[in-house]
């Protein structure tokens, strides 16, 4: 059995496939107290608190860092781009974890973005760190909707190793979706749109096209490919993803059907409400593509069986109990 920690933890996206392959987790942190309900609700703990409170010699010992901390900005003008440059911001918590543990392999998340920001010299100051701690760092962009979810959804991944290890990032698994396929045959009347709202959509829309812009909402039927990406905002009024309706307006996703378009297990527990729930589902992750990198990286690690190694995981349906 292998141990992993969960940083920046959210609802436990990133946690899940590596649940399924049989690790253990022994510490998480995240400090929203609304994501930290879902999380205990699903995994029988509760994480801890504020990261930037937590002294790294208090966290188990452990193989695996698993983390999709937040991007914030960096003051790094005229310094020397490394460990230092990443005080004051939340990557400096992840760094400074790495740093006195020393496990054998991390893996983040962030948005897209996080390549370009500030010119590339934030990414740049990122992987300086991480290979100034002893990593062999590797990275890409990979897409939700390459790896059987209907969503566009385009994510960075970082993954680094103490030793160099054979490690490949998984290729699209060619699953052909449709958004109909997470979709609720019955769905209440509350997430249909009032006459208000919907109008209210049209007309911005109307509005930024008339000044060049493409800003508006996004709507979609059961035979549409994929959905526009899900956002934390979407509680607000669901213009990413709108859902079509005969002979009627439009209608927001239902929360189930949010977690169903990250990939969540049927069974897992939302017990929020709709506002929390659309938020952080908004601001998880896509949890096939995780199981993917999960698997590539517990076979580089020799942490796995030979029949994963041959063969996709059997992906049980669990509690997440222990």
């Amino acid at each position: 059995m292998f141990k992993f920690i969960d940083l920046f933890a959210g609802i436990g996206g990133i946690r899940i496939p590596f649940n399924e392959f049989g690790g253990k987790c022994v510490f998480s942190s995240e400090w929203d107290k609304y994501s930290q309900i879902t999380y205990e609700a699903n995994f029988d703990h509760k994480p801890h608190g504020d990261i930037t409170k937590i002294d790294e010699k208090n966290i188990p010992k452990f193989d695996i860092l698993l983390g999709g901390f937040p991007c914030q900005a960096f003051s790094i003008a005229g310094k020397k781009l490394g460990f230092e440059d990443t005080r004051g911001t939340l990557f400096f918590d992840i760094a400074r974890i790495l740093n006195h543990h020393k496990p054998s392999a991390f893996l983040l998340e962030n948005v897209k973005g996080l390549v370009n920001h500030n010119k590339k010299q934030t990414f740049k100051v990122i992987v300086n760190t991480l290979i100034d701690l002893g990593y062999h760092v590797k990275y890409k962009v990979l897409n939700a909707k390459d790896f059987g979810i209907p969503q566009n959804r385009e994510r960075i991944y970082i993954i680094g190793f103490l030793d160099d290890v054979d490690f490949i990032f998984p290729e699209p698994l060619g699953i052909k979706t449709k958004v109909g396929d997470i979709l609720d045959k019955k769905v209440d009347q509350k997430y249909t749109l009032s006459d208000k709202l919907w109008s209210s959509h049209q007309a911005r829309k109307k509005r930024n096209k008339e000044k060049g812009w493409g800003f508006g909402y996004s709507s979609f039927n059961e035979n549409s490919e994929y959905t526009s990406t899900i956002s934390a905002r979407y509680y607000k009024d669901g213009s990413e993803i709108l859902i079509e309706q005969q002979g009627k307006n439009p209608r927001k996703l239902t929360p189930r059907e949010a977690s169903r378009l990250q990939g969540f297990p049927e069974d897992f527990i939302i017990p929020v409400s709709d506002t929390q729930a659309y938020k952080q589902f908004g601001n998880s992750v896509a949890v096939p593509v995780i199981r993917e990198l999960a698997k590539e990286m517990l076979i580089s690690l020799n942490y796995v069986n030979d029949e994963i190694r041959s063969n996709k995981p059997r992906v049980r349906q669990l509690t997440f109990k222990y």
